[in-house]
């Protein structure tokens, strides 16, 4: 067994170089399934003391993220036969709008609505998403607005089976190959076509369109793109945790990772909305490689944030208090606006 495969089958099964095990998820999210109401009620109330106790700089930095999240339009109303929390199932896995929705974003939903009284209506939509809706609507995705500027889409981490991947890189930014990489799927992905054409040809350039590949072969590569498709591109999380540096337009769509708020050149290499200077910048980095690095410690700061899973919850909560609360309900529960 050479050195290499041996890297790899470590990275891989022991340090988490890979996607999250769908086996794993789907698991864990069918027992909490199991877990009888009043007990996910008391973790609310547990979750929001457990708030109170925090440092006011900890405190400070969840309540400026739940306003990110949370800021419909005012007054935010929704209509009085909208769907209760409590007709949530796996059995009814339906969108305000009658549309089906994978079992994902019901059991991500339902991993936090279930903590709340079950009579509460919403607006729920659980698919890609890069527009605004017309009233508030809970959901996975939305177009960016500034952070000043009310947004009716609030936001709720789901699909992070798929998006939200952490991963463990062996490779230093500067063993790896200087080339550019890029697998994606660009079926019916008009964008994503028109880089492929425009830059497959380059000697740096290395872009297939085919999801075929290991995370653990993409991180020999110094520069990953990371496009958007239907919405964001599902592979910038793991591509900011890892030691290789995303490449990519200015976003035009956020999730539960405030992509919104990313800094060009500070946390990902901006490149232009046609692909054009994709090489010049490029080559700026290869000149300029401790500037190259000083991205990569960037993203994993900007990363750090989202691992702690315990105040991912406190923060999924608060999320939807505020949003019962702005829609004229009423949760049972105090919380800090």
């Amino acid at each position: 067994m050479t050195k290499d495969t041996l890297l790899r089958w470590w990275c891989t099964y022991f340090r988490h170089t890979r996607k999250n095990s769908k086996i794993t998820y789907y698991t864990k999210a069918y027992l909490r399934t199991l877990v009888p109401h009043w007990w996910c009620e008391m973790k609310r109330k547990r979750m929001m003391k457990w708030f109170d106790s925090l440092q006011a700089s900890e405190q400070s930095h969840i309540i400026e993220r739940v306003d990110y999240y949370c800021r419909p339009a005012l007054p935010a109303t929704i209509p009085d036969d909208a769907p209760t929390i409590g007709e949530l199932s796996y059995s009814n896995r339906r969108n305000f709008n009658g549309s089906r929705m994978n079992s994902v974003y019901f059991f991500d939903a339902h991993e936090y609505v279930r903590c709340f009284p079950q009579h509460l209506r919403w607006l729920f939509f659980g698919g890609d998403c890069d527009y605004t809706f017309p009233q508030p609507v809970i959901s996975k995705a939305r177009s960016i607005h500034p952070a000043s500027e009310p947004d009716n889409n609030t936001l709720l981490n789901m699909d992070k089976v798929r998006h939200f991947t952490w991963i463990y890189d062996p490779y230093h930014w500067k063993q790896k190959q200087c080339a550019i990489l890029f697998r994606g799927d660009a079926r019916g992905k008009v964008e994503r076509q028109r880089f492929i054409e425009m830059w497959k040809e380059h000697p740096w350039c290395d872009l297939v369109s085919t999801g075929h590949m290991s995370i653990f072969d993409h991180l020999r590569y110094r520069y990953i793109m990371c496009l958007e498709g239907y919405d964001v591109a599902s592979n910038l999380k793991w591509v900011m945790s890892s030691n290789s540096v995303a490449v990519m337009p200015r976003p035009t769509c956020e999730t539960w990772f405030m992509e919104g708020r990313l800094i060009p050149n500070y946390h990902y290499i901006e490149i232009a909305d046609d692909y054009h200077d994709l090489i010049d910048r490029i080559t700026y980095y290869e000149e300029h490689p401790d500037e190259a690095k000083a991205i990569v410690e960037h993203a994993h700061e900007w990363v750090k944030q989202f691992q702690d899973k315990k105040r991912e919850d406190l923060i999924s909560l608060m999320v939807l208090t505020k949003y019962f609360r702005l829609t004229g309900q009423e949760t049972g529960n105090s919380l800090h606006d």
